[in-house]
């Protein structure tokens, strides 16, 4: 490395769980770094302790991430190499980091990928859904704005991927059930490690699963979820005598969203209904004329 040449900072993918998954390019980058960047330097130095690597390890998570940047931009800009890592997976994914690489980026320092494993592709994977495309929401915000969120995701695509908690899971998977009880579920818990299991079917089957597993409360979860017919259709019974601007009115009140998800919603669901997006929009601003005039 020449004189006054900024070092580089490496986003290194580590195990989700089983030490094996790790990759050979991984090993060698942690052992060749000048320091690494740790979620959690308690939980890393366990992976780097089992791979033999000594390095200086600091801590960077949420909380300290901001302040404990301009240490890190210091020692890249000085020529020292990083290495981030999370506590298992692909850091900046649900995961800190993310505002470390945007100020090294920023700072004009060379930012490089070194790819592993993520526990949204491990579970898309296993799902047997079309991931060709798909949406991940991380983890889904409590109670009812965490269907409002799932609501808008599947509008926009079939398949949607989310992170839960096992303090969690057994909640939001009867908040799907009520809402979404047509939806395909694949839910991979504790993947590659000791409780890994895979529940399939409807959100009543894996609950019915889930309630006979005593080790269910054991690890994450991550949830891939389908509904090739998106959101449920409105319970009218004959949606075509009514109104769009009372069938947008509906959704945004059933629903708690916005005018803007309610007409995409709307579209989403109509079936074989010849209602067109110009259509929609047109009922959309009839609405938002009658709400000025009240």
């Amino acid at each position: 490395m020449s004189e006054g040449e900024a070092g580089t900072l490496y986003i290194v993918a580590t195990p989700i769980g089983n030490l094996e998954d790790i990759t050979a390019r991984a090993i060698r980058v942690l052992g060749e770094v000048d320091l690494i960047a740790a979620e959690d330097t308690r939980h890393s130095r366990v992976l780097l302790t089992h791979f033999g690597i000594k390095k200086p390890v600091f801590s960077c998570h949420k909380f300290n991430e901001g302040k404990r940047g301009a240490f890190f931009i210091s020692e890249l800009l000085e020529g020292k190499n990083i290495a981030l890592v999370s506590d298992a997976g692909t850091p900046c994914i649900s995961d800190p980091g993310g505002v470390l690489v945007r100020a090294a980026a920023d700072a004009g320092v060379s930012v490089v990928p070194i790819c592993g494993v993520s526990a949204v592709t491990s579970a898309l994977s296993v799902s047997g859904f079309d991931a060709s495309r798909f949406m991940f929401v991380g983890f889904l915000p409590r109670k009812k704005e965490g269907i409002t969120a799932l609501q808008s995701a599947l509008a926009a695509c079939e398949v949607v991927v989310f992170y839960e908690s096992p303090r969690r899971i057994i909640g939001v998977l009867e908040l799907i059930d009520k809402n979404f009880p047509a939806a395909q579920i694949c839910l991979c818990n504790d993947i590659s490690k000791k409780f890994e299991r895979i529940y399939r079917g409807t959100a009543t089957d894996v609950l019915a699963e889930i309630a006979e597993n005593p080790a269910a409360e054991k690890g994450e979860y991550t949830c891939v979820l389908q509904m090739k017919e998106n959101l449920p259709q409105s319970d009218n019974a004959d949606a075509s005598t009514i109104t769009l601007e009372a069938r947008l009115t509906d959704i945004v009140v059933k629903n708690t969203c916005s005018l803007k998800e309610a007409s995409t919603i709307l579209f989403q669901t109509r079936g074989n209904e010849k209602i067109s997006k110009k259509e929609i929009y047109s009922a959309m601003l009839r609405l938002k004329e009658l709400a000025l005039r009240l």
